[in-house]
C-alpha cells in the first residue's frame, strides 16, 4: 500500500541519465530526510511533475512561455510564466500515477509540485500546512487528496537552514498518511460579538477556564482587535475597528464596556501570549491595561529550543498545528 506520494519538479542531469527522479545530491538528501522522519522511500511513490530535463539548463522557466501558449486551465507558474501546452501530457501522466497509487497524502517537494496540485505559486507561505487538491485537479484525480507542500531537496542543498524544516514537514506527512480523511481540529470561533455575546462568552467559557491564550493585532498604532482562547477548541475575537477604519462598536459607551471585558480578563486569568512582550507593552503604554498574570510565550519557548528557525506565528502554526496555511484561510461567520 502506498500511503505517501513524493512529487518533485523535473529531471536534473543525474536523473536524466538513469531515467529516475531524485538521484544524485537531491536524492541523497531526500533519503536522509525521509529516514530522519521515519519514512521508507521504498514505500512511497516517487515521481516528478515533468519526467524530463529542462533545456538548455535545469531551470523550470525553460518549460514556460506566455499565457497564450500555456496549458489550458492551468494558472501561471510564476509571474508571467505559463507551462507550455506541449508539456500537458506530462501532467496527465503525473495525475494517472496518483490515481493508480491512490496515496493518503501527496508531499509536494517545491513550488512546481504545489502548482500542479493546488494551483498556487510560491512555497514559503504554504509549506508545512496540509491542504486538499484544488477543485479542477480533484475532478481529474477522481477525488480530493491531502497535499502537504515543503521545500525541494535542491533548495535544502542551497540553503541548509531549510533542512530541519523539511524534516518537520515530512514528520507531519507521516502522521497525516495514516488515513486518507482530511480533518481539522474542531474550533468554535466568535468573530463579530455583541456585548451580549461577550457576557455569555465570559459566563460559559472565560470564567471556568484556568488560563487564557491572548494575542493582539495592531493597525496604524492602535489595537485593531484582541483575541482570547480559553481552550484549544474555542476562541473569541473582540474587534475595535472595521475594515474601512470605522469604529466597530456603535457608541463610545459600548466600546468602553468591551474594553472593560478585556481589562478584567487580562487581570484575573493567567495569560499565554504570542510575542507577549510587544503586546503587553502596547496594552500598557497606550491603553493603561496590565496583564499581571502573564505566564508563557510559545514564540519565546520555540526560539529557545530552535533558535535557528523562524518564529513568526504562521511558521509556528505550520510546525505545531494541523491548521491550514493562512494563505488559504477565508473569513468565517460569527459562530463557526
Amino acid at each position: 500500500m502506498t500511503r505517501i506520494a513524493l512529487v518533485g519538479e523535473a529531471y536534473g542531469e543525474k536523473e536524466e541519465e538513469v531515467g529516475r527522479p531524485f538521484v544524485g545530491t537531491s536524492g541523497w538528501l531526500l533519503d536522509q530526510m525521509l529516514s530522519q522522519a521515519g519514512i521508507s522511500r521504498s514505500e512511497c511513490l516517487v515521481t516528478n511533475c515533468f519526467n524530463l530535463r529542462p533545456r538548455p539548463s535545469n531551470d523550470i522557466k525553460n518549460l514556460c512561455g506566455p499565457r497564450t501558449s500555456g496549458i489550458a486551465g492551468m494558472p501561471q507558474l510564476m509571474a508571467g510564466k505559463y507551462i507550455l501546452a506541449k508539456y500537458a501530457p506530462e501532467l496527465e501522466r503525473l495525475y494517472e500515477e496518483i490515481r493508480s497509487a491512490d496515496p493518503n497524502i501527496i508531499v509536494c517537494l517545491g513550488a512546481t509540485a504545489a502548482w500542479a496540485f493546488l494551483h498556487t505559486s510560491g512555497i514559503r507561505g504554504i509549506r508545512g500546512s496540509t491542504a486538499v487538491t484544488c477543485l479542477s485537479v480533484s475532478e481529474r484525480l477522481g477525488r480530493e487528496y491531502k497535499v502537504l507542500p515543503t521545500y525541494h531537496p535542491a533548495a535544502v542543498a542551497r540553503e541548509w537552514s531549510l533542512h530541519p524544516i523539511v524534516i518537520a514537514d515530512l514528520d507531519k506527512a507521516k502522521r497525516q498518511s495514516e488515513t486518507p480523511e482530511f480533518t481539522r481540529p474542531s474550533r468554535q470561533l466568535w468573530l463579530r460579538p455583541t456585548l451580549l455575546d461577550l457576557a455569555n462568552y465570559e459566563r460559559d467559557y472565560i470564567a471556568p477556564a484556568d488560563s487564557l491564550a491572548a494575542d493582539i493585532e495592531t493597525k496604524q498604532d492602535q489595537i485593531d482587535c484582541i483575541s482570547f482562547a480559553p481552550s484549544p477548541s474555542s476562541a473569541i475575537i473582540i474587534p475595535f475597528f472595521l475594515q474601512d477604519g470605522q469604529n466597530y462598536w456603535p457608541s463610545l459607551q459600548e466600546e468602553m464596556i468591551a474594553w472593560g471585558y478585556v481589562r478584567h480578563w487580562l487581570r484575573t486569568k493567567p495569560i499565554d501570549w504570542q510575542n507577549g512582550l510587544f503586546d503587553m507593552n502596547v496594552l500598557w503604554s497606550r491603553y493603561g491595561i496590565t496583564a499581571p498574570l502573564a505566564r508563557e510565550d510559545p514564540m519565546l519557548l520555540h526560539h529557545a529550543m530552535q533558535p535557528e528557525l523562524e518564529k513568526g506565528l504562521g511558521f509556528l502554526g505550520s510546525i505545531y498545528s494541523e491548521e491550514a496555511s493562512w494563505k488559504f484561510m477565508g473569513k468565517g461567520k460569527k459562530h463557526d
